[in-house]
């Protein structure tokens, strides 16, 4: 299909599509649902963006996360195509240009949360706007087996009969067979869809475990050692903090990352570091959502992640060239011991939780049957404080409340200060001459930036402050004042964290969460961590093989390359080596029980090592067993 490649070389400049992006996209524009599951760094965004510009109309994108929809929007614009996304910080008139966007046809994507399918004045214009294709993303929140469980995905499905020829195309990463399967039939997937899914196999990308009582010197080891940029994850801020200092002091570059900075600071140390300014950032699961950065050489973890959906997306973050890279794990027992104290303060108990939800409302003021639709500016630590809650477990029970579709609690990011001219130009001319202490500045605003009459337009508060040396409580004060006496209309900058409620405040009778609920989902967390601990425990599998298994890849291949298959290469047996073991241990184990070192004395070989891996793969693969005696016989 000519039309597509062209479409990718114009606005994206590659020449050729990667993985299984070409069959995907063939698929959508054929009007078939699909679901394409592709590794992290699998190029996920073209598959949706192609088709919706090949379709016409608008494509609606539904995401999860703000940051991530805003990113998408500014890189679509980037490539001239029109874009726009819908959330919970804007004001009416920014929310009114958007729709009219959208209504006159001024736009080809609409990204929005699976939250607004819920809102009453969204769904009212919804009808009117021109669907062609509805794209989910990060799926895997459409399923209850997910790791990522959001119940507003659910409502997703209600508005297909709304466009009964748009086709739906779910994108993900991580999801296992079983969430592969619940996604197609949560999102009512038509006859002949299709299921499209690419090898999670990263066959750059070499993993290791290694278990150490210094771990950072082993960080600084590794760090120097591979060139080129990475990424040291950490479970809490101030270890980031520490290790970022402890990198730099030992004269590696590096910096720190997490929720709790000031969003300009992380913005700036994010782009230092995509840049190449700062070579290692040493951060907490809050970054790289969304990050298209090619040539990271390494991620290293230095706390053992929740699940193996988590580690996959971060541990594929490095190599994305096709270059070889790695992805390490250094730990040690007390991790271990730690891990599973998380998990039992990710599950608060069923009463606290009911109590931390009506908290909510009466710290926003809301009474019983309010609320619905509106977000508040929230910070955790005042909430913990003004409650006596530990933080760790308010963050939770936020958490497990979001997930019974109650609330959406929306990290911090940064928005700067907007401004725009209420008069006409006229009105505003006669303003300035009556008005002259007010002239320079509102001239100063007219030749600095362009559109204030037509929309909200970012205003830099620090540039106006250094041009008329002044301090930025002036400036705001100003600019207060303009407001007050409707010149201007005036949005302060913030950097607050968000909480919106889907649903009207319930009373405490009303509130009801499911123990069966709460106790499967507990119990896939709890098989979820087991499966991690296993993966840095096991010394005989390889890592490659462990992962692929985990996503329902039973029959990879070994990848030859992570710290195990290392280790069996260095005794990998031939098969005439292998044969002859087994023609020696088979008669030996048939004729009676014997123990590894009554085996070892019986056959007398020179090569120990080789005659323990052939042990190792008879037992692997279900040739001998052993008794509660540590005998090992024949099966």
């Amino acid at each position: 299909m000519q039309e597509i490649k062209q479409i990718l070389i114009k606005h994206w400049g590659y020449s050729h599509f990667i993985s299984k992006q070409e069959s995907i996209i063939k698929s959508v524009i054929d009007g078939k649902d699909t679901l394409a599951l592709l590794p992290t760094g699998g190029g996920k965004s073209i598959c949706y963006q192609i088709p919706g510009m090949v379709l016409g109309g608008i494509t609606l994108v539904i995401t999860p996360l703000i940051a991530l929809m805003k990113d998408q929007v500014e890189n679509l614009k980037k490539r001239h195509i029109k874009a726009v996304a819908l959330y919970s910080s804007m004001n009416k008139h920014e929310y009114d240009i958007a729709i009219n966007q959208c209504t006159h046809g001024d736009t080809h994507f609409l990204y929005l949360s699976p939250e607004r399918l819920v809102s009453g004045k969204f769904l009212e214009i919804l009808p009117s706007l021109n669907i062609k294709l509805i794209a989910v993303d990060e799926a895997h929140c459409i399923s209850q087996w997910g790791y990522d469980f959001r119940p507003p995905y659910l409502e997703i499905a209600n508005i297909r009969p709304l466009f009964p020829k748009a086709p739906v195309i779910a994108l993900t990463a991580t999801a296992t067979p079983e969430v592969s399967i619940d996604i197609q039939k949560k999102l009512e997937f038509k006859e002949g869809s299709q299921f499209i899914k690419d090898s999670f196999s990263r066959k750059n990308l070499i993993y290791f475990v290694s278990k150490e009582e210094n771990k950072r010197a082993i960080l600084l080891q590794m760090a120097n050692k591979q060139k080129g940029s990475g990424i040291v994850y950490v479970r809490n801020r101030k270890k980031a903090k520490e290790l970022a200092q402890f990198l730099t002091s030992n004269n590696t570059s590096a910096t720190y990352y997490h929720a709790g900075l000031d969003s300009r600071l992380r913005d700036q140390r994010q782009k230092a570091w995509k840049q190449g300014e700062t070579r290692i950032i040493v951060a907490t699961n809050a970054f790289g959502m969304g990050i298209d950065k090619e040539n990271v050489r390494f991620v290293i973890h230095m706390d053992l992640p929740d699940n193996p959906e988590s580690y996959f997306q971060e541990a594929g973050r490095a190599g994305r060239d096709g270059k070889r890279a790695f992805s390490v794990i250094l730990w040690e027992d007390a991790d271990i011991t730690n891990l599973k104290s998380y998990f039992k303060l990710s599950f608060p108990p069923i009463d606290i939780i009911k109590k931390t939800y009506q908290a909510l409302g009466n710290y926003f003021s809301l009474a019983t049957g309010a609320g619905k639709g509106q977000s508040f500016d929230f910070d955790i630590i005042n909430f913990s404080k003004q409650y006596h809650q530990n933080p760790i477990v308010a963050f939770n029970c936020i958490k497990f409340i979001e997930k019974q579709g109650l609330i959406v609690m929306n990290d911090a990011f940064y928005r700067p200060s907007r401004i725009r001219i209420l008069l006409s130009g006229n009105d505003l001319y006669r303003f300035q001459v009556e008005q002259p202490r007010y002239d320079n500045f509102i001239k100063f605003l007219l030749r600095t930036y362009s559109g204030l009459f037509q929309s909200l337009v970012n205003i830099n508060e620090n540039q106006i402050k250094k041009t008329f040396n002044i301090t930025g409580e002036q400036v705001r004060n100003i600019l207060k004042s303009l407001a007050k006496i409707n010149i201007i209309e005036y949005i302060p900058e913030n950097n607050s964290a968000q909480i919106t409620f889907v649903s009207e405040r319930l009373s405490n009778n009303d509130l009801y969460i499911s123990k069966t609920v709460y106790d499967n989902k507990k119990k896939a967390a709890h098989d979820r961590l087991t499966y991690m601990i296993d993966y840095v425990s096991s010394k005989n599998h390889c890592r490659s093989q462990l992962l692929l298994s985990y996503f329902g890849e039973k029959n990879s291949k070994r990848c030859g390359s992570c710290d195990i298959c290392i280790k069996r290469n260095k005794t990998e047996l031939s098969e005439l080596e292998f044969d002859g073991f087994v023609n020696k241990i088979k008669p030996l184990l048939r004729k009676e029980p014997m123990s590894v070192n009554d085996l070892l004395i019986a056959i007398n070989t020179n090569n120990t090592d080789k005659l323990l891996n052939a042990l190792q793969w008879l037992r692997d693969n279900g040739k001998i067993e052993e008794n509660s005696e540590q005998k090992l016989s024949w099966i």
